[in-house]
């Protein structure tokens, strides 16, 4: 039986929404096109409706089939009933490269359109550089204004019904906020109880922009993930007194700010566990006691970072955000 899964609204128009929940597909290190295939098809088979890609996660391929293999199998009616995330790898955030890179994620797809596409860094490569790039070489400047302006374009076009960006900080959404004709809908960053992201949210609000949530847990496990999240003591205390696990309470946090979260997990009941939140509330008090946990960002992004790289420090990147 499908499960619930409420929806947030995006800018643009009345009718454009976000699930709240979503399933990430990035993988490190990389796991089977077949795995993930069927990791997808039975999330959507217990009710995930949004799916998280991106061209560097090569995932677009498995997901695009899953999604026809769910319709062959009747778990959806059809691809409306899903809300599909993609994004621009850092080589191809020139003009130009825009619009081949969307249509290329569409092809991957099998799909006629994406829900949303989003500049996944603001960091621009050397065309053709999705993997390896020498901090000494391949990075060039990115002009913000030039590679949104052709984001709006394929918005106009009808390949992408909305877009935003991912890994922005309040600075740098204001550059481009500064030439925007459109809008960016959703600002994709890690958000967790223990990087609430408290001023961007604060931003980003004001602005109509929603926050979708990377490493809601944590992402332990990966090249940079922490499990501060997840032995956490306040949050380990408010799961124990609510019969509820620790990354049911971390994603009802999340959906109590407002924000759409990406959870990424194949194994099967924590699939299942992590759907089981929209039924039940935090309490003024324990919503105080996360409020009060004490803040420090887990993924620094060192390697766009250092001599020869666009920024110089974490600071900078982030720009002071840290």
């Amino acid at each position: 039986m499908e499960i619930s899964n409420p929806v947030l609204p995006l800018q643009g128009s009345a009718d454009k929404t976000i699930p709240a929940l979503g399933f990430g597909t990035g993988t490190y290190p990389f796991v089977s096109i077949e795995t993930t295939k069927e990791s997808i098809l039975h999330a959507i088979e217990l009710g995930y409706r949004h799916f998280d890609s991106a061209t560097v996660y090569q995932t677009e391929q498995p997901l695009g089939q899953a999604i026809s293999e769910a319709i062959s199998l009747g778990f959806i009616k059809s691809r409306e009933e899903l809300f599909i995330t993609s994004k621009l790898w850092c080589c191809d955030a020139h003009h130009d490269l825009v619009l081949p890179s969307i249509q290329n994620s569409i092809k991957n797809l099998n799909l006629e359109y994406i829900d949303l596409y989003l500049i996944h860094w603001p960091v621009a490569l050397k065309p053709g550089k999705y993997s390896g790039f020498d901090k000494e070489q391949d990075f060039l400047p990115m002009d913000f204004k030039s590679v949104w302006e052709a984001m709006e374009e394929c918005q106009k076009l009808g390949l992408v019904k909305s877009i935003g960006v991912s890994n922005f900080s309040c600075k740098k959404l204001q550059t481009l906020l500064a030439t925007a004709k459109i809008l960016p809908a959703v600002n994709q960053v890690e958000m967790n109880p223990i990087w609430q992201q408290k001023k961007l949210r604060e931003f980003c609000k004001e602005k109509g922009i929603i926050v979708a949530a990377y490493s809601p847990l944590g992402a332990k496990g990966s090249l940079w993930g922490t499990d501060r999240v997840m032995e956490n003591e306040v949050i380990k205390e408010i799961a124990d007194a609510k019969g509820k696990t620790i990354a049911q309470v971390c994603l009802r946090w999340l959906f109590e700010q407002g924000a759409s979260f990406i959870v990424r997990s194949f194994n099967k009941e924590r699939m299942k566990e992590n759907l089981g939140i929209f039924d039940w509330k935090l309490s003024p008090d324990e919503l105080k006691k996360i409020d009060q946990i004490p803040q420090q960002r887990g993924y620094l992004a060192l390697e766009f970072t250092g001599n020869g790289a666009p920024f110089k420090t974490p600071q900078e990147l982030w720009d002071g955000e840290i």
